[in-house]
């Protein structure tokens, strides 16, 4: 449970905010490199933040739309959290083409020089469920396992911090799309996260308690879209070597 201290603050905006300014720092880091201008980060901020809050919320409420039939106001009351990554990836890459069309910049290099940032933004942004009290996983009724990090005490009950996983996950896969960039061919950004982000996700989404599910259905929509994912990165891998080599 999040200290009192905290309670007031509106920490999911602030550690958004966080992730952002700390991805266009490192942003900057990668201009040079793809041959972008050296403002290329605050812009693809600007343009794909936005887009990437818009698609993170209404990717969100499709699947939870009973939640907010009979309010569709509460919609824009984004602060108390709801929002799904896999949107906000989707409307990030959509501001990102609409800013590369506009400024007549290549559209995977904004790519390339924008995937390191995401993850450790992913990793840092996870946080705000901590604050949230939401994205924990199952109860954990072994005394021995009520501890932190691996449980979470939400409500008077443990769960598994699954939020915390995905933090560490992200953590591990932003170092190793860091170190490894610049053996990077132009437009292998995107499938190196599909994969590291992807399984991950697929594991950790099965513990989760609070996921969003295709309606009717017990089917998790992120661990499928995880999956198809990973499957969809390693396939964009495959052929992008083999048309290198014809």
């Amino acid at each position: 449970m999040p200290p009192a201290f905290f309670e007031h603050l509106p920490m999911y905006g602030l550690l958004i905010a966080l992730a952002i300014l700390v991805g266009v720092w490192l942003c900057g880091k990668n201009t040079a490199r793809l041959s972008l201008p050296r403002d290329a980060g605050l812009d693809v901020a600007l343009w794909g933040v936005p887009c990437a809050l818009i698609g993170a919320r209404l990717y969100y409420v499709v699947f939870r739309w009973a939640d907010y039939a009979s309010d569709p106001l509460s919609i824009l009351r984004v602060w108390e959290g709801g929002l799904a990554i896999y949107g906000g990836v989707i409307g990030g890459l959509i501001g990102v083409f609409l800013l590369s069309r506009r400024r007549k910049v290549p559209f995977w290099a904004l790519v390339d020089m924008t995937i390191p940032s995401l993850l450790l933004g992913q990793a840092i942004g996870r946080w705000g469920n901590f604050f949230n009290q939401e994205a924990y996983g199952n109860p954990v009724s072994d005394p021995r396992l009520q501890f932190f990090p691996y449980a979470v005490l939400t409500q008077g009950q443990w769960y598994q911090a699954t939020f915390f996983y995905e933090s560490m996950w992200d953590l591990a896969g932003f170092f190793i799309l860091w170190f490894t960039r610049k053996k990077w061919r132009l437009g292998d950004g995107l499938p190196a996260y599909m994969i590291v982000y992807g399984l991950g996700r697929v594991w950790i989404e099965g513990l989760r308690s609070d996921s969003l599910y295709i309606p009717g259905t017990a089917v998790r929509v992120s661990q499928v879209l995880s999956g198809l994912m990973v499957l969809a990165g390693a396939l964009w891998f495959l052929l992008r070597k083999r048309r290198a080599r014809a």
